[in-house]
């Protein structure tokens, strides 16, 4: 068996593994499970779930390989679109009607431009159109066009010289000329002659195997770009998602396979969007990413299956069925005293749970921070030893790397000013991981007063304790502590989230109690965690 520095644990942003040196790491821990299967169907329009949970990694995975019939590709939404965008919209005087148009425009590009001959079976006698619609797209860019989101803006960008040169090839020796009019008096008119043509050449192919467009990357909003503004920008978004697979690629033209388009998202997005009939949405057109576990049930979850996954690569194949148990259990085992007196004995992977958010990059993340914390202290070890796992080293850096990823949550709604006000009221509980809702009132009033004395307006989020009781409870900080059963049970945002209940509600007033996570008791100076 591979010793504990000689193991391989990759990356835990899946983003990486586009890069050809991670490829066939990926490909061999990545867990093909019911949620791939189930974004493959023709109906899936949005992949959800919280940050950490792997939306990425299956968009990743399905954009390295030809996987069941379907070919893919995922394009990242970053700051410089968004600025392009929000410059569109000021330069071009657009309506907020005018934005899913112009996303629509986007993804059909993208589609189209990455349509290769070998997925069209009627190549010689329907390609034309789309051909020389990419050419005249092409000859606009002086034959350097590449399929990628900056460029795709610039269309929309400068649509009317797009559209003109769309016209003149499609209409050249009069073909074609009576049934799309271009109309260049303005940008609605000319993004929707162009929308049209791209509609019209694409849905007469023939793909002989799926083509899938997985737009990912506005789970955080951009420095200097309001929120209200941004949030304008991804329902536009959203809303193209929505028309052109319900409305344009679920229409049958006798093609084997299908176009589709894959938007990625928070959960809690989602519903600020406000889509209408969005519970519908979810559930039926949705794949939502739900590793929860339970301790008793661990060993049959695929969140610890993906565990495993992680520890075989590159190991000898036959030494790991030799072993008389997991290999998880081969490389982290120790045991520690039951929380709860049903067990005899609490695992390794109990305690990361605990401490965890149960999602796939919070378990990825603490193994490679035991494995770089231990290499420094106790090199060439056969396995991972306990001490490292509760030294301070460990749980500064993992406490802090839930900070991050809370920070970068809340990037989305507030501003770093906003995050700082949050941390300074965290920092009033010094020593208190558990608290009562008559504690937490008082440091509320104190906190008010401090923020109002410093001439400052109280964020929405602070407006009333109990708003932001429920801020805290639903970014995942605290849970509430439900003792109306014989055994108190901690119940976490995350963990009561579901399909039927995207939003679940903390209880409040006089009696309550509540616990900080975990996780970030060190980051928090809390107290200790174990």
């Amino acid at each position: 068996m591979l010793k504990v520095d000689e193991l391989e644990l990759g990356s835990n942003d899946a983003e990486d593994y586009k890069r050809n040196n991670y490829k066939d790491f990926f490909n061999t821990v990545f867990l093909k499970n019911s949620y791939l299967e189930k974004l493959l169907n023709h109906n899936t329009f949005f992949l959800i779930g919280d940050k950490g949970t792997g939306k990425t990694a299956y968009a990743v995975f399905l954009s390295n390989n030809e996987y069941k019939e379907t070919r893919s590709t995922i394009k990242y939404i970053r700051e410089t679109e968004y600025q392009k965008f929000v410059m569109l919209k000021r330069e071009k005087q657009l309506f907020l009607s005018d934005y899913p148009t112009i996303w629509r425009v986007i993804i059909l590009v993208l589609l189209a431009s990455n349509v290769k001959k070998d997925n069209i079976s009627n190549v010689f006698s329907k390609n034309e159109k789309l051909e020389k619609i990419k050419n005249a797209i092409d000859c606009y860019f002086h034959d350097a066009f590449t399929p990628e989101l900056y460029q795709a803006i610039q269309i929309v960008e400068n649509s009317k010289e797009i559209a003109g040169l769309i016209f003149k090839a499609i209409n050249y020796q009069n073909q074609e000329s009576s049934q799309i009019t271009y109309n260049e008096t303005n940008i609605q008119n000319n993004l929707q002659y162009i929308e049209k043509n791209l509609i019209s050449s694409i849905m007469s192919l023939k793909l002989t195997l799926n083509q899938f467009l997985f737009i990912d990357g506005i789970d955080i909003r951009p420095g200097g770009i309001e929120y209200k503004e941004y949030l304008m920008c991804v329902k536009g978004l959203t809303e193209a998602v929505w028309s052109l697979n319900n409305d344009v690629f679920s229409v049958s033209n006798g093609s084997k396979g299908k176009f589709k388009a894959v938007l990625l998202l928070r959960p809690d997005i989602f519903q600020s969007i406000g889509l209408q009939n969005s519970t519908n949405k979810f559930l039926n057109n949705s794949v939502y990413l739900d590793w929860r576990t339970t301790y008793a049930n661990y060993l049959e979850s695929d969140l610890f299956e993906i565990g495993k996954k992680l520890l075989v690569y590159k190991q000898n194949l036959d030494e790991v069925k030799a072993l008389a148990t997991t290999i998880w259990d081969y490389y982290f085992c120790w045991t520690i005293p039951s929380t709860n007196d049903k067990r005899e004995f609490d695992t390794p992977f109990i305690q990361f749970l605990r401490i965890s958010y149960s999602r796939p990059r919070d378990i990825i993340t603490i193994v490679q921070l035991m494995q770089r914390i231990q290499e420094q202290k106790q090199p060439k070890q056969d396995t991972f030893i306990e001490e490292i796992f509760t030294s301070s080293d460990f749980k500064n850096s993992y406490s802090q790397y839930l900070m991050g990823g809370i920070k970068d949550q809340l990037a989305f709604y507030y501003s770093d000013e906003d995050y700082q006000l949050l941390l300074h009221f965290l920092s009033l509980f010094k020593g208190n991981s558990r608290f009562t809702y008559d504690f937490y009132a008082e440091k509320y009033n104190y906190f008010t007063e401090y923020v109002l004395n410093n001439a400052k307006d109280l964020p929405e989020f602070i407006d009333t304790k109990d708003m932001f009781l429920q801020f805290l409870y639903d970014s995942n900080i605290i849970c509430y502590v439900d003792e109306n059963r014989s055994e108190s049970l901690y119940r976490y945002c995350y963990r009561e989230r579901n399909i039927a209940n995207l939003t679940p509600k903390i209880e409040t007033g006089t009696g309550k109690s509540y616990l900080f996570h975990y996780g970030l008791i060190k980051a928090l100076n809390l107290g200790a965690y174990n």
